[in-house]
């Protein structure tokens, strides 16, 4: 097997900084790909956390103006993970979120912020560190989406570039000035082949125009990012470039979402004795001060609130889960209306509705492995990871008919494999509360609920295939270039 060096690039990593599902992929695909003779080591931002957590690292490069101010480039490991971090100040060095405001506003200077992880990306592309000169850079992102313009533009040799989408929604767009600022031609920000975008420039449009391969995180929102819905003004773009598109599912890293060893958990349980869920659900109705009942169907939720994400019509549905009987527990925080509503429905449903606007790690280790079910309503879904955290945990997923959560999830109506949750479609609340009316009858039925969440724990939701997949399109990409 021919070793490959693949340099990935993302703005969050976990466990250091965590906003979303990217940081996770970040951080389990580096040690997944281990296995598969791939080297890849990770460039980030120098955010105060990373910098707590990566005190020693060595100093490989050094500018005294480096986008408007002194910088250095670093390298480190932590928990298994060869870094690169970019520590620039006074682009990074802010507190809270890496993106937005205490207010919640995006950060003026972002394009500046993630142009110069970019620029870096690509001068390590070149071989700016002679120990480790990469045969691919995997720009992961709007965030890292410059990394493939900076490398075509600068021109010469360069590596393969492989570009991944997590969310269309987010495309990392700006005003056309922007594009002199960063050191880009200014010609590229006319370029409909190039930066161009309805008149500003997109960072994301960039990396889809320039990469040489195109990936994104399910087979089905690879399909679905290809018509003009699902592509949010970049399906035409995808639907050209479709011949180097790929959906890769992503995986979970099975040693942090493991309930025989979860450190978070009340009660650790294996496939073969799920008894200490029954436990598990207790310390969670606790937590949420819901009423101690195991015969009250408990659904979890673990989301940002959001349209997207479908919250506004789990709201509509309430009445459906008070009716039957069923339970509430919501983690999340996001649109301040949604958060509002929660708040006021768990207020007049004491007992039945809790409620925590927020998001804790440890408690959404509790929610996998207490609750009964676990909702994911969203309108659309690149991939999800939540839903493979709960086959993990035997809580029975309940999705929408989209993205990845068609790919992961098999409906208890179809045949010929064995079930593992709901499905439902159209994404309405009619057809959502459909499926809570179904999941509400199977729980009560121990045998098909039993069946439903051990064919779950048998599902592998690890990036050990995923990971196989990554490798091989790495490997084809090198190989092509050098033909």
């Amino acid at each position: 097997m021919t070793p490959v060096r693949v340099l990935a690039v993302a703005s969050e990593v976990y466990p250091i900084v965590k906003t979303g599902g990217l940081a996770d992929v970040a951080g389990a695909l580096p040690l997944a790909l281990k296995a598969h003779g791939v080297e890849m080591r990770t460039l980030m931002p120098g955010y105060p956390e990373v910098m707590r957590r990566l005190a020693g690292a060595d100093e490989i490069r050094l500018w005294p103006d480096y986008f408007g101010g002194p910088g250095r480039l670093l390298a480190g490991s932590h928990d298994g993970l060869d870094l690169f971090v970019l520590d620039v100040p006074h682009l990074y060095a802010r507190p809270g979120n890496p993106y937005v405001t205490a207010e919640g506003v995006d950060w003026p200077d972002n394009g500046v912020r993630f142009a110069a992880l970019a620029r870096v990306a690509a001068d390590i592309g070149r071989g700016l560190v002679a120990s480790f000169v990469p045969d691919v850079v995997h720009a992961h992102d709007w965030q890292a989406g410059l990394a493939p313009a900076y490398l075509h533009y600068d021109g010469g040799a360069r590596p393969g570039t492989v570009m991944t989408i997590h969310n269309m929604a987010y495309q990392g767009k700006f005003d056309r000035a922007v594009a002199g600022a960063i050191g880009l031609p200014w010609d590229a920000s006319l370029d409909i082949h190039g930066l161009e975008y309805f008149g500003g420039i997109s960072f994301l449009k960039a990396g889809l125009q320039l990469a040489d391969r195109i990936t994104t995180v399910s087979p089905t929102y690879a399909r679905e990012i290809q018509s003009d819905e699902g592509g949010m003004g970049l399906g035409g773009l995808l639907r050209e470039r479709a011949g180097v598109l790929s959906g890769i599912l992503n995986g979970i890293d099975v040693a942090v979402w493991n309930p025989q060893t979860d450190p978070h958990i009340a009660y650790r349980f294996g496939a073969e004795d799920l008894t200490f869920r029954a436990a598990n659900k207790a310390v969670l109705q606790q937590q949420f001060n819901l009423d101690s009942s195991d015969e009250a169907p408990l659904l979890g939720v673990i989301s940002r609130l959001s349209w997207q994400k479908g919250l506004d019509l789990l709201l509509e549905a309430i009445p459906t889960i008070l009716e039957q009987g069923m339970q509430l527990a919501l983690l999340g925080s996001g649109d301040r209306d949604l958060q509002d509503r929660y708040q006021a429905a768990a207020r007049a449903n004491p007992g039945r509705i809790g409620v925590m606007i927020g998001y804790d790690e440890i408690l959404a280790h509790l929610i996998q492995a207490g609750s009964d079910a676990l909702l994911v309503p969203s309108r659309f879904e690149p991939c999800g990871l939540t839903q493979l955290c709960a086959l993990r945990y035997g809580a029975v997923p309940i999705v929408s008919r989209v993205g990845g959560l068609e790919d992961t999830i098999v409906d208890i109506s179809e045949t010929g494999r064995d079930a593992t949750g709901f499905k439902f479609a159209p994404v309405t609340a009619d057809a959502l509360t459909g499926s809570l009316r179904k999941a509400n009858a199977a729980f009560h039925d121990k045998a098909s609920w039993r069946r439903l969440q051990l064919s779950g724990l048998a599902t592998d939701v690890s990036w050990r295939n995923r990971a196989g997949e990554y490798a091989a399109l790495y490997r084809g990409l090198v190989a092509s270039r050098n033909a």
